[in-house]
């Protein structure tokens, strides 16, 4: 399994993540390719002004070049594309499509092999990992999606203490790992370590990750 950051969220615009995504960046090596699977709407514009603004962003912390995947693409290309990467990245959108259009490329294999570094941020974060919790409004239920896999846990990006009373609920039936925006939960060789403050709910409680 490569290193995996998941990234709670962030605003690009303002580049707020920027800690995060520069140690990534680092730890894919010297010169690095970074392949971004663009955000995912109900459509994707292919011209979408995001995909400028991170290029720009990944290319200022390091990356020598970074290229975009197309949904559209055979398994085949995509295949090839990972393979030629140093660092994989998952941007967000909304989860419920993301994981459609992964799942339907068989990304999730692709990914099993892959021996580099990984970011998923807000939903491609949730994408990785075993269970995706998606909270609407305070008096709707999260709703628990299924994620890749790649990672067994059960996740929730862009936390905030609002989120509290659902997911300690949530947590008697097993852990929960929260994120807020700007905070990274990092996987390497199987250790467990974050940047920034991340949160786990156990048991009907709220613990700090360190």
């Amino acid at each position: 399994m490569p290193k995996v950051y998941l990234l709670g969220g962030e605003n690009v615009y303002k580049r707020s993540a920027k800690q995060v995504n520069a140690q990534a960046i680092q730890d894919a090596g010297e010169n690095p390719t970074v392949l971004v699977f663009p955000w995912a709407r109900a459509s994707f514009d292919r011209k979408y002004s995001r995909r400028k603004l991170l290029a720009n962003y990944l290319t200022c912390l390091g990356a020598a070049q970074v290229e975009f995947a197309d949904y559209s693409d055979s398994a085949q290309t995509l295949a090839q594309q990972i393979h030629e990467a140093s660092l994989v990245y998952l941007t967000g959108g909304v989860p419920s499509v993301l994981l459609e259009r992964l799942k339907s490329l068989a990304v999730d294999r692709l990914l099993c092999r892959f021996g580099g570094v990984i970011v998923g941020r807000s939903a491609g974060a949730l994408a990785l990992c075993s269970k995706c919790v998606v909270t609407y409004r305070a008096s709707q239920k999260p709703a628990v999606l299924d994620g890749l896999g790649l990672l067994n846990l059960t996740l929730k990006t862009h936390y905030e203490p609002a989120d509290d009373p659902r997911l300690l609920t949530l947590s008697h039936a097993g852990e929960v790992y929260a994120v807020p925006k700007d905070s990274a939960l990092v996987f390497t060789n199987g250790k467990l370590s974050c940047v920034n403050p991340v949160y786990v709910f156990r048991g009907g409680k709220r613990l700090t990750l360190s």
